[in-house]
């Protein structure tokens, strides 16, 4: 299903929210439509083939807001992505300036009403007509300025027949302005009516300002909570110094390709991902996998873009380019995972939807009320209560209770090495009772090492070694690598193998120094003629401990064994108790044979082994747990476990595993760490609470505002609550929410 995302700009509600994926939902091809209002982006997508992106920018600006596809978040895209982003950036600062000073003109005008009003409201008809006229004066440009984007909102939704938090602060601010100025205007008319000549012109500045207020201090920890996107997509630079016919130019990043050799002094971001083709160095790689430690590189070693280069200068081949790069894919599935929406998502903005019109009845109710019932001036009373109502009410709050959260945590998950693909996922992962793990990769490191040589008499492990490294040179299977790699490390006789004959699945045999040598099973051995028997105790104990015999016949006479295992990956016996510790049952689910399985379960404590597993004999385990009514959550890494994964409740990959894999996953643990699976629950956990919290304060705050707007404590109280103060309560109300929010980015876990 292909997905596009777009930056979408005038959205200030849940109302907003919830017209727009109405909208969108309605244009033809598109078979979903997510909108999310903390990181102003909505995702679309089609049904079948990519469809038409246009008619999805004519659909938002048919509500009145502006759509863009959004552009990729790494490096430069083209050219002039530097310049582009420069110039995005002045203007953003330029559009914050505006808010400002149009804030600053707004709160004056406020305090001068305030001034006017106390000063000389109270003398004579004279006296009070004239300052009326002042108040309007200061009030007007406010309205018709600072206010002109409320009532521009308003008409806008009531044109499309929708309503949204404009339509709130436009109403309850026009009706207070429209009154007081006709009873500046005609005064006579209104004293005719028995009603006296007071106005609120001090309320309209008043209630715009501290909204106002509201949206930038909302809007600046927005920014802070969608930072994980900018400071992931700030790592790549905007260019690379690739070499060409042997000199050394700074090209745009977008011009580097595949196969291009690339440049990379001390110091500098790694510009793309690519492999040390010469030169050696450490990098920095914390930003995206969370381990501070620099990782050593040398030639053949990876490097990903957007790490940060140490001491050491490498010239770069680039494996990885553009939205190729692992960065770049990071990125992506961050903001999907922000624009995702979770089923408490979900309830929340079908709550939204029909919250403004449910206000705008209460209101409406309670103004008729108060003039039929109220003490006099009974129309003010009534006026006064229907446009604290109508303030009191936005939902600004409620539209970012779960976005800010999600964002929040995503992003600080992000930045331990936890990607995690969507809100959904974020909520059910708390959840999860059972965890499945895959042995190979997973919970060992997934590549064979050479444990112990074990040399008969006769013979001395130094000669089994060098004779079977010779041998296993000529090999590309995981266990000749890794005898190879124990030779060189201990510095054996590098001996030259001739006359290599490969025996698939059995062993190898060559002639080295004029001398046959066999290196491979007991079987390979018995088959050409050699006895084994005197390996026998040793082969015995190999297979007690669970491992991988290698066995080296020299001259036709079994000379001793090379003792391999996988070995157990540093922290997954910690990773398994810490989930036993949260009641969580813990399965090791493998193909290999059981001798091994078991070993390696003991030595990480689980509570159950499944072994000699087929793919979908691990796809059959996983459904086997959710019949029985288990949350399942399946750690992986290889190509075989994709299928379990997809299965699972949460799939969890290791980030060093396979790309099928990863995309099979609902979350991928950068650092192929097990121990990032109790921390990937804590982190849920830890999200849903402040999710919760903030739709109790959203919800809360609205239950027990609007009651006290409606003016129910005035029988006790003889007291109507201010519109200024209900103002401040509502730009409280969102602020709170936000930074609520921007707790979980100081989770440790």
């Amino acid at each position: 299903m292909d997905r596009i995302v777009f930056d979408i700009e005038g959205m200030r509600c849940a109302g907003c929210v919830s017209s727009l994926e109405k909208s969108l939902r309605a244009v033809p091809g598109v078979a979903e439509a997510t909108v999310d209002l903390l990181s102003k982006k909505a995702e679309v997508a089609w049904k079948d083939a990519p469809g038409d992106d246009a008619a999805v920018v004519q659909a938002v600006h048919a509500l009145g807001f502006s759509a863009t596809v959004s552009a990729p978040r790494t490096g430069g895209d083209d050219a002039g992505a530097g310049l582009g982003d420069g110039v995005a950036e002045s203007a953003a600062t330029d559009a914050v300036r505006r808010v400002w000073w149009r804030f600053a003109f707004t709160m004056a005008s406020a305090v001068a009403t305030t001034v006017v009003a106390a000063r000389w409201m109270g003398g004579d008809e004279a006296t009070a007509a004239t300052a009326r006229w002042v108040l309007f004066g200061l009030t007007a440009p406010v309205y018709l300025g600072s206010g002109s984007e409320f009532l521009r909102g308003a008409v806008r939704a009531a044109r499309h027949r929708a309503t949204d938090m404009n339509t709130l602060v436009a109403l309850g601010t026009g009706a207070a302005f429209l009154y007081s100025t006709v009873v500046t205007a005609a005064p006579g008319w209104i004293a005719s009516m028995g009603l006296p000549l007071e106005v609120y012109f001090g309320a309209v500045p008043w209630v715009i300002g501290l909204v106002m207020l509201g949206r930038i201090l909302e809007d600046r920890a927005k920014r802070r909570a969608s930072s994980a996107v900018r400071d992931l997509a700030g790592l790549a630079p905007l260019s690379a110094r690739v070499v060409i016919d042997g000199t050394e130019r700074d090209i745009p990043l977008a011009e580097v390709a595949v196969g291009d050799l690339v440049r990379v002094r001390p110091g500098e971001s790694i510009p793309v991902d690519g492999v040390v083709a010469e030169g050696t160095t450490s990098v920095d790689e914390s930003m995206l996998t969370g381990e501070p430690l620099p990782v050593a590189k040398t030639a053949g070693d990876s490097m990903t873009g957007g790490t940060a280069n140490g001491t050491g200068g490498v010239l770069l081949r680039a494996t990885g380019v553009g939205e190729d790069t692992a960065l770049a894919r990071i990125v992506q599935m961050l903001e999907r995972a922000m624009t995702s929406k979770p089923a408490i998502q979900r309830l929340a903005d079908r709550v939204a939807g029909v919250f403004v019109p449910g206000v705008l009845g209460i209101g409406v109710v309670a103004f008729a009320l108060w003039w039929a019932f109220g003490p006099a001036p009974a129309f003010l009373h009534a006026l006064h209560v229907f446009v604290t109502v109508l303030i009191i009410a936005c939902p600004c709050a409620m539209g970012l209770a779960v976005p800010a959260a999600v964002s929040v945590a995503t992003g600080r998950a992000a930045r331990r090495g936890i990607l995690v693909r969507s809100g959904a996922v974020l909520e059910m992962a708390h959840r999860v009772d059972t965890v499945v793990l895959d042995k190979t990769g997973t919970v060992t490191e997934g590549r064979p090492v050479v444990e112990s040589v074990y040399a008969l008499a006769g013979y001395d492990e130094a000669r089994v070694l060098s004779c079977a490294a010779a041998v296993e040179r000529a090999s590309e299977h995981p266990l000749a690598e890794a005898v190879a790699q124990f030779a060189s490390a201990r510095n054996a006789p590098v001996r030259e193998a001739l006359s290599v004959r490969a025996h698939a699945g059995r062993g190898i045999a060559a002639t080295v120094d004029g001398i046959p040598v066999l290196v491979g099973s007991a079987r390979f051995l018995d088959e050409n003629g050699v006895d084994g028997s005197s390996l026998a105790a040793v082969a015995a104990e190999g297979d007690r401990a669970a491992r991988t015999m290698v066995f080296v016949a020299i001259g036709g006479e079994a000379a001793g064994a090379i003792l391999v295992t996988d070995p157990v990956k540093a922290g997954s016996a910690e990773a398994v108790a810490a989930l036993r510790a949260r009641g969580i049952r813990v399965i090791l689910l493998t193909g290999d044979r059981r001798g091994t399985a078991d070993a390696v379960a003991a030595a990480v404590g689980v509570d159950r082994v499944e072994a000699e597993a087929l793919p979908e004999d691990k796809i059959g385990v996983v459904r086997e747990l959710r019949a029985e009514g288990a949350v399942v959550a399946m750690v992986g890494d290889g190509i075989n476990d994709a299928p379990a994964l997809a299965e699972a409740d949460v799939g969890i990959a290791m980030g060093s595993g396979t790309d099928i894999a990863m995309e099979a996953a609902d979350i991928t643990l950068v650092r192929g760490d097990l121990r990032g699976v109790p921390a990937a629950i804590d982190l849920s956990a830890a999200a849903m609470r402040i999710i919760r919290q903030n739709l109790f304060w959203a919800f809360g705050y609205n239950t027990v505002g609007i009651p006290i707007a409606a003016g129910v404590l005035y029988p006790w109280t003889g007291v109507l609550l201010p519109p200024v103060f209900a103002s401040a309560a509502m730009a409280l109300s969102s602020v709170s929410v936000v930074s609520n929010s921007l707790r979980l980015a100081r989770w440790r876990g």
